[in-house]
């Protein structure tokens, strides 16, 4: 997608504005469901969401290509379990910055499903994305050929482009970040080398991702931000679901507990 994203930048005619606004309007709800479905409500298990609602943001996360839930889930708990060990598979402490941020996904063995979402992979709901995601990812990259607001083949071509792979390399970078450069600080304490970047709010589309430190340090809370001017779009989708009945169980801890590193 570097490639294609690269050339198809450089030869393609500009993008019109609803095209980009579709981009980025399909960027926003696939960090949604990776950040509120994979991350808070799946891995964490600190919210659970009513399921029409937990499989759209599954089916979003898919289609921004964060892999079957499954995996993610998988990867995400051992990270936590053996976090700035030479074990954690995306450290930057021991594989580098590249290795944090690219490399370990094609070249680290995944984190076995059996020792680390087994809860899930009993439930067909979240089993069944690893043979649909093949598809989905077809039509993350291509569905932009049915876009009804081209005139020619050339406008066509540039909203395949971005709805297609600039899409996905802006939601690749801004996920991959969290791995890499969250995590360049020096392991200490309960957060380990886990930081709150602020500037990559403005990447992340002010989804939370960037509270890393609060997240290491209360890995159970729903909420990344901590503060009141840490804007955590995340937490405020899962206040706005719980108010029409299709969040519950929001896993609060009270303001004055310790910080724990354990979900």
């Amino acid at each position: 997608i570097h490639v294609s994203a690269i050339v198809g930048l450089a030869l393609a005619v500009p993008p019109t504005l609803p095209v980009v606004l579709a981009s980025v309007l399909l960027v926003f709800l696939g960090g949604l469901g990776t950040t509120v479905a994979y991350h808070r409500a799946l891995a964490h298990k600190a919210a659970s969401l009513n399921v029409v609602v937990e499989q759209f943001l599954v089916f979003c996360a898919v289609l921004n290509g964060s892999g079957n839930p499954l995996t993610w889930v998988a990867n995400h708990r051992k990270h936590h379990a053996v976090s700035d060990t030479v074990e954690d598979i995306s450290s930057p402490h021991y594989g580098g910055f590249w290795w944090a941020h690219l490399r370990w996904l094609w070249q680290a063995e995944a984190a076995p499903i059996a020792n680390y979402s087994p809860d899930l992979a009993k439930h067909l709901r979240y089993s069944r994305w690893g043979f649909f995601q093949p598809a989905v990812l077809a039509i993350s990259l291509f569905g932009g050929l049915l876009w009804p607001g081209a005139e020619s083949w050339s406008e066509t071509l540039t909203a395949c482009l971005w709805l297609g792979p600039v899409r996905l390399l802006w939601a690749l970078h801004a996920q991959c970040t969290v791995n890499s450069v969250c995590h360049l600080g020096q392991p200490s304490g309960v957060g380990g080398s886990s930081k709150n970047v602020w500037w990559l709010a403005f990447i992340h589309l002010f989804q939370g991702e960037n509270w890393h430190a609060n997240h290491h340090q209360r890995q159970i809370d729903p909420r990344l931000g901590q503060k009141w001017w840490q804007v955590d779009v995340g937490w405020y989708t899962l206040v706005a679901l719980r108010s029409v009945g299709l969040a519950s169980k929001l896993r609060v801890p009270d303001k004055d507990a310790p910080a724990v590193a354990a979900g």
